[in-house]
C-alpha cells in the first residue's frame, strides 16, 4: 500500500508542476485555458473556475495529464476569444508555453534538492573500501580504508568531501566528462591531524558507456567501508541454510582474509553455486561455516546470492548546508542530472548502453515506495530526480511532446510558414507509435526486474 500511495503522490505532484508550468506560461501570453487535468480518461473530480472558465479535474489514470487551450484547429473560436486561442499567438510565445513545462520540472528538481539540502542528515563517510579486482581503483593503487578529504579535476583546485555521495558524485561527473580526478586522504588507521596525500584516479581511460549502471564496477567502489558482518538474514536463503546468524562478522573466505563487506560481496557474486568456506566470529567464538551461493541471472551473466545483508553499519557524519551553498549545490546537482540523462539517451540510441537500463512505471513506483520508507528527505530527493527525467523526456524531439512541438515551431520560424497539415498528422502518428514501443520495453524491462 505504501508503494502505491508513494507512487500516486510522485506522479501526482511532478505532473502538476509541469502541467502548472504550461497553464501559468499561457496565461501570462494571455491564451484561454479550457482544461487543467492531472490523469486521463474518465473524470473523478473537478472544479470549474468561475472567473477564467478553466476546468480543473482530476481523472482515472494517473500516468500524465494535460492542459488543454483554446485553439482553432480543435474546434470554433468566436471572434471574442480568437485573440486569447493558442494558435494566434507568435511562435515565439507558443514556444514559450511549451518549454514552461519541463522548465517547470527543473525549477521542482533544484527546490527540493535544495530543501534536502538545508536539513540535518545523517549520510555515509567518504571511507573507501577494498577496491573490487582488476578495477580502475586497485590498478591506481587504492587498498581500502583512506578517508577522502577532498576531490577535484584539478590538483590545485581541490573542493572538500564530506560523505561518501559527494565523492561518488565527483567520480560520476569526472568519468561524463573523461577526465582525471584528484582525491585527497588520509591513510587507512590515519588520524584527521595527519598529512593528507593526493592520488589520480583516471576515469578519461574508460572505454564504452559510462552512463551504464556498471560504472561503480569498474570504477572499483560500489558503497562505503563497513565491516563483514552479516545484518538481515532471508528465511528461505542459502545463508541461513548453512547456519549463518545475523551479527556474524566474516573473518576469511576459503583462508583469504576478509578486510570489509566490500571484499565479501563481490567474493559472493563470483561464486555462483561454488560452496565457500567461511570462518566467522560469533560473539566470543569461531567457527567454520560451509555456504554455497545461488546462481542467479542478471542481465547476460550468472551472479552468487546467499539471501543476507552484507555489511555493518558505516560510519556516518551529520551534514546540514547553509541557505546559500545548500541552493548552489541544489542548482549544480539538478544541472549535472540533466547532462547525465541526455548522455545516457544518447548512448541508448546509439546502442552503447542496453534498452534494459529503461525503466517504466511499475520500477518507478517500486523506488517511490523504498524511498518513502527510508525516510522523507530520500523521497523528496527521488522526487527531484523523477523531475529531471520528466523535464529531459519531454523535450526529446518527438512529435507527441514537447520537444516535438518545438521542433515544429523551429520549422515555422527558419520557413516562414507552418508545417503542413498532412505531414503534421503523419509525424504525430509516427511519435504516438514510437512512444508507445518505448512504452512496452520499458514495461517489459520491468516485468524482467521483479520476475528476476
Amino acid at each position: 500500500m505504501q508503494t502505491v500511495l508513494a507512487f500516486i503522490v510522485a506522479i501526482g505532484v511532478l505532473v502538476a508542476v509541469h502541467e502548472w508550468g504550461h497553464f501559468y506560461a499561457a496565461r501570462l501570453c494571455g491564451v484561454k485555458v479550457l482544461r487543467f487535468s492531472i490523469g486521463f480518461g474518465p473524470r473523478l473530480w473537478g472544479w470549474t473556475s468561475p472567473s477564467t472558465g478553466t476546468d480543473f479535474m482530476v481523472s482515472a489514470i494517473p500516468l500524465g495529464g494535460y492542459v488543454k487551450m483554446l485553439d482553432s484547429r480543435e474546434g470554433p473560436v468566436g471572434t471574442q476569444d480568437s485573440a486569447h486561442a493558442f494558435d494566434a499567438q507568435s511562435v515565439g510565445r507558443r514556444a514559450f508555453i511549451v518549454v514552461a513545462g519541463p522548465l517547470a520540472n527543473l525549477l521542482l528538481a533544484i527546490a527540493l534538492y535544495a530543501l534536502v539540502n538545508w536539513q540535518p542528515a545523517l549520510q555515509a563517510a567518504p571511507v573507501l573500501p577494498t577496491p573490487l579486482a582488476s578495477s580502475l581503483a586497485e590498478k591506481a593503487g587504492w587498498i581500502g580504508g583512506e578517508r577522502i578529504v577532498a576531490a577535484g579535476v584539478s590538483q590545485d583546485q581541490l573542493q572538500p568531501v564530506q560523505t561518501f555521495d559527494e565523492l561518488r558524485w565527483w567520480l560520476t561527473t569526472a568519468a561524463m566528462d573523461r577526465q582525471r580526478v584528484y582525491l585527497k586522504f588520509h591513510a587507512a588507521g590515519g588520524l584527521q591531524g595527519d598529512a593528507a596525500a593526493v592520488r589520480a584516479l583516471d576515469l578519461a581511460v574508460l572505454e564504452g558507456a559510462v552512463a551504464d549502471a556498471g560504472l561503480f564496477q569498474t570504477i572499483g567502489w560500489t558503497a562505503p567501508f563497513s565491516e563483514a558482518v552479516l545484518g538481515e538474514v532471508s528465511s528461505d536463503g542459502r545463508a541461513r541454510a548453512a547456519g549463518v546468524m545475523p551479527g556474524d562478522k566474516v573473518l576469511s573466505v576459503d583462508g583469504k582474509h576478509i578486510p570489509d563487506a566490500s571484499q565479501l560481496r563481490a567474493l559472493i557474486r563470483q561464486s555462483p553455486d561454488a560452496a565457500m568456506s567461511w570462518q566467522i566470529a560469533r560473539g566470543d567464538q569461531l567457527m567454520t561455516i560451509t555456504v554455497t551461493p545461488k546462481a542467479e541471472k542478471q542481465g547476460a551473466e550468472w551472479l552468487g546470492r546467499v539471501g543476507a545483508y552484507i555489511g555493518a553499519v558505516p560510519e556516518t557524519v551529520t551534514i546540514q548546508y547553509g541557505f546559500a551553498q545548500g541552493l548552489t549545490r541544489a542548482i549544480t546537482k539538478t544541472w549535472d542530472i540533466w547532462r547525465m540523462s541526455v548522455i545516457a539517451i544518447g548512448q541508448m540510441v546509439t546502442g552503447q548502453v542496453s534498452i534494459s537500463n529503461l525503466n517504466g512505471p511499475l520500477l518507478i513506483a517500486d523506488y517511490a515506495g523504498k524511498s518513502a520508507a527510508m525516510g522523507i528527505l530520500q523521497f523528496l530527493s527521488f522526487l527531484a530526480l523523477i523531475s529531471v527525467s520528466l523535464g529531459v523526456l519531454n523535450l526529446l524531439p518527438l512529435p507527441v511532446l514537447d520537444g516535438g512541438h518545438l521542433m515544429y515551431y523551429l520549422y515555422e520560424g527558419l520557413m516562414g510558414r507552418p508545417l503542413s497539415e498532412r505531414w503534421w498528422a503523419f509525424l504525430q502518428r509516427a511519435g504516438v507509435a514510437l512512444l508507445l514501443v518505448v512504452m512496452s520495453i520499458a514495461f517489459y524491462n520491468d516485468i524482467l526486474h521483479f520476475l528476476g
